[in-house]
C-alpha cells in the first residue's frame, strides 16, 4: 500500500483523503488460516470456557460447552493451536491421556496453578472433530525430550503396529488424527520460559528434532519457535531452520489505554512480518551460495517460501489482565479497532503468512467471555468474524491511499523500545482490501483511527461501473471506552446497510470507526 502524507491540521483533517483501488494489482491470496485461533491451560480458557463439566445446563455429553462452541464456529477459524502458549513447556502429554480418573494433577509451572489433565489430547482432538477446525499442536521443549515428542506424534499419527499407536487405538480412536501442523518448542528464547535456551543451542536441538520427526512422518509441517521477527533470535534462528522447518512462527501484543498509541501499534507487527520475511529471503541466498553447507538445497528448497506464522497476537494489557490471574481483560471499542488495525496488517501482508492465531479464543484476552449462565461477546469478536467471513481466499490488493499521517508516539509493545520507531503503516485511514473473483465484488476494510474527526475520502475504482451497489457493515461507538456486558451483551455491535454511491465519489468514514464495505462490479 503506498500512502501519501498530508500534513495533520485541527481542522480539514481529511481535505484530499482517496482510496483507489485496482484490482489488477495482486500482492497475494489471503490464506483461510490468517483467521485460526489458540487455545492454552491458562485461567479459564479450557475448564470454564471449551469444557464446563457438571454445567449440564449449557454442555453436551462430553462436556463441551455448547453456546461457546456455537460463538466459535461463528468466528470460522479453521486451525486451532493448542495447549500452549507457555504452558506447554512443563507439560507431559501422556498425563492427559487414559482414563480420566487415573490422569494425575500436576502443579503448572507457568502460570503456577495445578493442572487437572482432565481435558488432553483425545478430548482436544475430538473438540477440534466437533467444531470442523484442525489442530495444530505445539511440542514441550522445556521439560520434554525428543522421544516424548515422537511419542505423541506417534500417538496422533501412526498407523502400524506400534506402541504409542496401539495406545491410542486401546483409548478409543482407531483412526489416526493425521495432525499436520506441529510448533517445535515456545517462547524458548523468553527469561519467563521452562527451559530457556540461547538462539545457537535451540537452532542445534530444533534441527535434530525436525529430523527426526521427520523420519517418523514425512508429511507433517514443522514451525520453528520464533521471537518478534526482528530480533537477534529471529536473525539467527531463521537462517538456521530455513532447510529443516516449513514455518516460522513470531509473536507480538500490543497494549495502551491511550487510544492513538493503542490503533498504531499493529505497525510493528507490519514491519515484524517485512523485516522476517526478509530474512526468509536472506536464508535461501546463503544456503543456495555459502559453500559451508556441504549438502545442496534441492530444487523443492531452491523454490521454497519460508513463510510466517504468526501463531499469538492481540491487544493484551498484562497489568489489567495478567497471567497469573487469569488474563481476563475487559476490552472497549478503542481495543476493537485495534483488532481491526491488526487485521488489515494482516491482508495487506498474506502473501508472507501461513497463519495467524488470536490468543485466545475464549475468557483469556479473548473476543468470548462465560459465566456459568452464559457468554457475551466482547468488541474484538466482531471485527475478527467479519474479516473472517468476507476475506479467506480473497486476492489481497495493493491500494493507493492518501490520508493524512500520524506524528505521534505509538508507544511500547510489551517491553518492545523498537516500535517507537515505526514509521510504517501510520495512516489514520488505515485500509485493507481484496477482490473476490467468484463474486465479483471487492471488499474494503477501513479503520478510521482519528478520535474526534471524520473522514470525507473518495473512492475510486478502476475500471469500475458509475454507479456502485454497496453493502456496509458500520462499527461504531460514540464512546471509545463503550464496553459490551452480560448485562448489555449488544452495547457496540456492527450495524448492516445497503446504499449506491458513484465511483469517483466521497464516502464519509466516522470518528474512530471501522467500517467494512462490499462493493459490487
Amino acid at each position: 500500500m503506498s500512502t501519501t502524507a498530508q500534513s495533520i491540521k485541527k481542522l480539514d483533517t481529511f481535505v484530499g483523503s482517496e482510496i483507489k483501488i485496482d484490482k489488477e494489482f495482486v500482492t497475494g491470496e489471503v490464506a483461510p488460516n490468517i483467521f485460526a485461533g489458540f487455545l492454552e491451560h491458562l485461567g479459564r480458557c479450557i475448564y470454564g470456557g471449551i469444557v464446563d463439566y457438571g454445567n449440564t445446563k449449557l454442555t453436551n455429553d462430553k462436556g463441551f460447552r455448547t453456546d461457546v462452541a456455537e460463538a466459535i464456529k461463528e468466528l470460522d477459524m479453521p486451525v486451532m493451536r493448542w495447549p500452549g502458549g507457555n504452558f506447554v513447556s512443563s507439560y507431559h502429554w501422556l498425563d492427559g491421556v487414559g482414563p480420566v480418573d487415573q490422569r494425575p494433577k500436576r502443579p503448572e509451572l507457568a502460570w503456577l496453578n495445578t493442572e487437572s489433565n482432565e481435558f488432553g489430547t483425545d478430548e482436544f482432538m475430538q473438540w477440534c472433530e466437533y467444531m470442523g477446525t484442525e489442530p495444530y499442536l505445539c511440542l514441550n521443549m522445556g521439560t520434554g525430550t525428543l522421544d516424548e515428542a515422537l511419542a505423541w506424534v506417534e500417538y496422533c499419527n501412526g498407523d502400524k503396529d506400534t506402541y504409542y499407536a496401539n495406545l491410542r487405538r486401546k483409548n478409543g480412536r482407531e483412526k489416526p488424527y493425521n495432525v499436520k501442523y506441529w510448533g517445535v518448542g515456545n517462547e524458548v528464547w523468553g527469561p519467563w520460559q521452562v527451559g530457556q535456551m540461547t538462539k545457537e543451542n535451540y537452532a542445534l536441538k530444533a534441527a535434530q528434532w525436525a529430523k527426526a520427526i521427520k523420519l517418523l512422518d514425512p508429511t507433517v509441517k514443522l514451525v520453528a519457535c520464533g521471537c518478534n521477527g526482528v530480533d537477534e533470535w529471529d536473525q539467527h534462528v531463521v537462517g538456521e531452520t530455513f532447510t529443516t522447518h516449513d514455518f516460522y512462527s513470531i509473536h507480538l501484543y500490543t497494549t495502551s489505554q491511550d487510544h492513538y498509541k493503542n490503533v498504531f501499534q499493529p505497525a510493528g507487527a507490519e514491519t515484524a512480518i517485512q523485516v522476517t520475511s526478509k530474512l526468509a529471503e536472506l536464508a535461501k541466498i546463503t544456503n543456495m551460495t555459502n559453500k559451508k553447507f556441504l549438502v545442496p538445497l534441492t530444487e523443492e528448497q531452491k523454490k521454497k517460501e519460508y513463510k510466517i506464522v504468526f501463531d499469538e497476537w492481540n491487544v493484551w494489557d498484562p497489568i489489567r489482565a495478567d497471567g497469573e490471574h487469569g488474563a481476563e481483560q475487559q476490552y472497549d471499542f478503542s481495543d476493537g479497532l485495534a483488532v481491526a488495525s491488526w487485521l488489515n496488517v494482516f491482508i495487506r501482508q498474506a502473501k508472507y503468512l501461513e497463519m495467524t492465531n488470536i490468543a485466545q479464543c475464549v475468557n483469556v484476552i479473548a473476543p468470548i467471555m462465560t459465566n456459568k449462565d452464559g457468554l457475551f461477546k466482547q468488541t474484538t469478536y466482531y471485527p475478527f468474524q467479519l474479516f473472517s467471513k468476507y476475506f479467506k481466499n480473497g486476492q489481497s490488493l495493493n491500494l493507493s491511499v492518501k490520508s493524512p499521517i500520524y506524528k505521534g508516539d505509538v508507544g511500547d509493545f510489551i517491553g518492545l523500545e523498537w516500535v517507537k520507531y515505526v514509521d510504517t503503516s501510520l495512516a489514520l485511514l488505515d485500509v485493507s482490501a481484496v477482490y473476490q473473483p467468484a463474486e465479483k465484488a471487492y471488499y474494503v476494510a477501513v479503520v478510521n483511527r482519528s478520535e474526534d474527526e471524520d473522514a470525507e475520502t473518495k473512492i475510486s475504482i478502476a475500471d469500475a461501473a458509475d454507479s456502485l451497489n454497496v453493502t456496509e457493515w458500520a462499527y461504531y461507538h460514540e464512546n471509545i471506552r463503550a464496553i459490551n456486558t452480560f448485562e448489555k451483551p449488544n452495547e457496540v455491535v456492527p450495524k448492516e446497510s445497503k446504499v449506491t454511491i458513484s465511483n469517483n465519489s466521497t464516502y464519509k468514514f466516522p470518528k474512530h470507526s471501522f467500517t467494512l464495505l462490499k462493493i459490487q462490479e
